[in-house]
């Protein structure tokens, strides 16, 4: 098996939500090509179930998903770090490529509230893939 052409990690603060669609869709579309990752600074207990079902609508499963804490290890293991949100949270480490995605947090809303969101989450998501792909064609 060749060696996954990036790494990424997606970090939000509770990790229930965009963060979890984020690796979800990164998953979907990319397969083992790319490395995902996804944690939060003050992780929640569970995945957000609105967003679980947004995603079930696209055909991503994310229900088996549990949130998990920002560690410095997934930090310096990933070659992008992709944040939602977390502000100052998110340690910051030289050589890495950090991007700030200002999404609305699903957090509390229906399904409905969270389709657009999981929508912009996946142009996000098709961007990056297109980039990673470029970067090691280049």
């Amino acid at each position: 098996m060749t060696a996954p052409l990036a790494s990424v990690l997606f970090v939000c603060v509770h990790n229930a939500g965009r963060s979890q669609m984020a690796a979800g869709f990164l998953d979907h579309l990319a397969g083992d090509r790319i490395e995902v990752r996804s944690a939060g600074s003050i992780p929640g207990d569970q995945v957000n179930p609105a967003a679980v079902e947004a995603m079930a609508e696209v055909g991503v499963d994310i229900s088996d998903r549990k949130p998990k804490v920002l560690t410095t290890e997934a930090v310096r293991a990933s070659d992008y770090v992709i944040t939602m949100g977390c502000g100052d949270a998110c340690p910051v480490f030289p050589g890495k490529k950090y991007l700030d995605w200002a999404l609305e947090d699903p957090a509390g809303q229906g399904v409905d509230a969270v389709r657009p969101i999981r929508d912009e989450i996946r142009t996000l998501i098709e961007g990056l893939v297109a980039e990673i792909d470029a970067q090691r064609r280049a």
